[in-house]
């Protein structure tokens, strides 16, 4: 998909308003990159969170275009945005951004913001990323965090989209055990990639509320 800087359409100052900003010291990307977010006792929360909020229900659906058409820091900013703000209309957008992989760190936030839609048409479009990506055992992209969010999904929805890939010997146990070295870390056990999308969710779902 081609991608610009947004001063190119006149939107030049959402990476210093949006993706930039320091709340905590650190730009915001950063914080949510790293997920110090969600870690308990971390001091900027409260305002982290306020303002992540604040911008999440005030940015126009012209920023948020504006943010996915560049690059890994302005996609990832914009996932965020939209799942916090459950902004559902940029569902296709953001399954094609994720489908397509085509920079580095920013799927994660596609997931979370999937997971925080919570419907049928979202499970599918983790479904076909994983059906995409789980075969290709060269590739360490993004697939823990949509199996995490298609886990979510699955609960919330009451359905078992995840159960094929997760079997024993099935597509993921392949693509964990391509690299030996990573078998045994929590990162790749389903139920800590389903715990860790709880905590994204539950997250926000805890901050948005009146």
């Amino acid at each position: 998909m081609p991608f610009q800087h947004p001063e190119e359409i006149g939107y030049g100052y959402v990476i210093e308003r949006y993706v930039t900003r320091k709340d905590s010291g650190r730009a915001r990307y950063f914080d949510l990159k790293s997920g110090r977010i969600l870690r308990p006792g971390w001091p900027h929360t409260e305002r982290f969170t306020r303002h992540l909020i604040d911008d999440a229900a005030t940015i126009t659906d012209a920023e948020l275009e504006a943010l996915l058409g560049y690059e890994w820091r302005s996609r990832l900013t914009a996932g965020w945005l939209i799942g916090v703000g459950r902004r559902a209309t940029f569902r296709k957008r953001i399954g094609d951004l994720l489908l397509a992989s085509e920079f580095c760190f920013s799927g994660g936030a596609y997931c979370f913001a999937l997971a925080r839609f919570g419907t049928h048409a979202d499970a599918e479009i983790l479904t076909a990323y994983l059906d995409r990506y789980l075969p290709r055992t060269d590739l360490r992209y993004d697939q823990p965090a949509a199996l995490g969010a298609l886990l979510r999904l699955d609960a919330h929805l009451g359905t078992h989209h995840a159960d094929r890939f997760t079997q024993p010997n099935g597509l993921w146990d392949g693509w964990v055990q391509a690299l030996a070295h990573l078998q045994d870390s929590p990162e790749y056990i389903p139920a800590e990639r389903h715990r860790w999308t709880d905590l994204q969710c539950d997250f926000a779902h805890g901050w948005t509320q009146p």
